[in-house]
This record gives structure tokens, sequence and C-alpha cells, in this order.
């Protein structure tokens, strides 16, 4: 019995450890999702390092480009590999939104990414997409109520080339579209036999429909936005080997004056569990960049300082996404979207 009776204390011991445990989880599902760091006490203006993390859709192959769309309160999102648009409204679940999404040809491409990536909402309210499949700046045509894959093209190529497959994008108070022209959809990226253009672009659209070349010597752009005053243009950069962000100063008619490197994030990637570079962000109301990268959404200063970040587990974070007050986030991570508590 002597011997018995400790073995008999350790078995409820454990079993009383994994109830609590069970418990816990239940009662706090974001454990297993990921956590909260913060690095400066300027990250505390926008977040608690307590905030909870909720995943409020699941299931998809690669979640992306969430936009905010006010007047209907509800999140839109990419399935990119999937070629469908998800909306998400609080209180119901997920429901297919619109597909195709990104490519509407009939012959099947093989590989690359056939889907909408970046979703964006121009001055009027209409939903702009990049096309990854059709390799495209476009405009949905139906209205936001009864979507039907029927689009106005906004720009197709370059000096007569088709754009490699258009990203990220985001518009300004004027009506202009920028945007980002990796290879990430060209089934063979970089040496795919149908790429025309010879760099990897960021553009603008101007609200007329003059089509500009900004920025060619920039290695996978990828995420981009624009500061609060709209003076600034941030681009992140996901190469491989020096994933970085960069800011660009802006002059009045929204072109380009100078640039600079904004934080490089080669040493976060190295030093990351999930090893990923630079990807889609958007800009708080304190101007701070809340942007997927090493570990999940790096929260960065506007002078280029990692103040923060919202430490996703076993995931790569792809974009993020605020409610019209911001304060709310919403965060795309490979097959999940998630939601974050922000400060009011």
């Amino acid at each position: 019995m002597k011997r018995f009776i400790p073995a008999l204390l350790l078995y409820i011991l454990i079993n009383a450890c994994s109830e609590n445990t069970r418990q816990s989880s239940a009662q706090n599902p974001d454990m297993a999702i990921g956590k909260i760091e913060i690095y400066d006490a300027a990250a505390l203006q926008a977040i608690d390092s307590n905030a909870a993390i909720e995943i409020i859709a699941k299931g998809y192959t690669w979640s992306e480009g969430p936009v905010w769309v006010p007047a209907k309160q509800m999140l839109l999102f990419s399935d990119v590999i999937e070629n469908k648009i998800y909306q998400w409204k609080e209180g119901d679940t997920a429901t297919l939104y619109l597909t195709p999404s990104g490519y509407t040809g009939s012959v099947k491409r093989i590989g690359g990414e056939d889907g909408s990536n970046g979703l964006t909402l121009d001055k009027n309210g209409n939903l702009l997409l990049c096309q990854s499949g059709n390799r495209q700046v476009v405009k949905l045509n139906s209205g936001l109520d009864a979507p039907q894959p029927a689009f106005t093209v906004l720009a197709a190529g370059y000096n007569g080339k088709k754009f490699n497959s258009p990203n990220d994008l985001v518009t300004d108070s004027h009506n202009n579209i920028y945007f980002t022209d990796p290879v990430y959809g060209l089934p063979q990226r970089d040496n795919d036999s149908t790429r025309e253009l010879n760099f990897e672009g960021v553009y603008k659209i101007m609200a007329d429909g003059k089509l500009s070349l900004l920025i060619d010597t920039i290695k996978k752009p990828n995420g981009i936005a624009l500061s609060n005053d709209e003076k600034t243009l941030y681009v992140a950069s996901s190469d491989d080997e020096h994933p970085r962000w960069y800011a660009y100063d802006l002059d009045e008619n929204g072109d380009i004056k100078n640039g600079r490197i904004l934080l490089d994030a080669t040493v976060m990637k190295a030093k990351a569990t999930v090893k990923q570079g630079s990807d889609g962000f958007k800009i708080d109301k304190y101007g701070n960049i809340f942007s997927a990268g090493p570990d999940g959404i790096n929260i960065i200063s506007p002078r280029g300082k990692l103040i923060g970040l919202i430490k996703v587990y076993s995931r790569q974070t792809s974009n993020c996404a605020f409610n019209e007050t911001k304060d709310i986030l919403f965060v795309t991570a490979d097959d999940v979207v998630m939601k974050i508590k922000l400060h009011d």
C-alpha cells in the first residue's frame, strides 16, 4: 500500500493538470495560435500584451489580401490558390463571395497562383483586385451586393508587355492606385516562359487611368501601403536573402522624390521560428506598420523600429487589415483568418 499511494497521487495530479490545461485551452482558444510580444512601450498605444487572438475562419489553402468593407460591415479575403474570395461578418461563418476571382481563362494553368491576391476599395467603394492568374489590376463591375466575375481592366501591362503577377495594392484619397508586381503568381516565377518584363515593378495608376512605373529595383516587391498623411509610400520586399521594408517620400503629385530602407529583416528572418520574408501590411492610427513577416505580424514604428510582434505559431502570415476605426485587426495566415482586438 505504501508504494501504491504515491503512484495514485501522481496519477491524480497528472490528470488534474491535464484537465486544467484542457479547461484553460477551451477558455482561451488563442493559446495554440500565438501571442503578443511588446519590445517598446510605443506598441502599447495600439495593443495590449494580453490581447486575444481569435480564429474566425479556417480551412483555406492560402488566405490573403483581406479588406474591410465598412458599408457592408464585412471582411473580404482571397484564397489565392483556389481562385476564390470569401466574406465574413460578425456572428456568421465565412461564405464564398466570388469565384473565379483571379483567373478567368478556359485553359487550365499548371502551377502558379490563379486567384486574386491583394484587395482594396477605391474612394467610391468599388472593389479593386490584383489578379495573379490574369496578371492585371481590375475593378469588380457588379458592385458588392451581388458579385459576379466580370471586371473592368485598370492595367494589364507596361510598355506593351504583360505584368508578371500583380500582388498587392493601395489607393489614396485622389483615387490613385499603387501596386506591386512580383513574379510569385507565375508557374516558374523568375524563369517562367510566359514572363515578358525583365524586372519586378512598383506602379501607379492615376485616377485618369495613366500608368507610370515608380520603382524597378526592388526584388520581390510585395506588400504596399501609404502613410496616413499620404506623404510616404511603404513597400515590402520578400526577397529570400534580404527581406526589407522600404519608405519613399512622395511629392504633391504622388510621385517618388527619394527612398530608403526603413528596416532590414534579414537578421529577423534568420532568428525567427517561422522564416518568411516581409509580406502584406497596413498602417494603424498612430502611423505604425502592422506587417506580415518573420514569425507573424511585425509592428514597426514610422521610424523603422521593431516595437512589437503578434507572434503566430507554426503558420506563415500573409497580410492584415483594420476595420474602419482601426480597433480590430484581421490577419490572414496560411489556412486561417484571425481577429485581434486593439485599443479603441
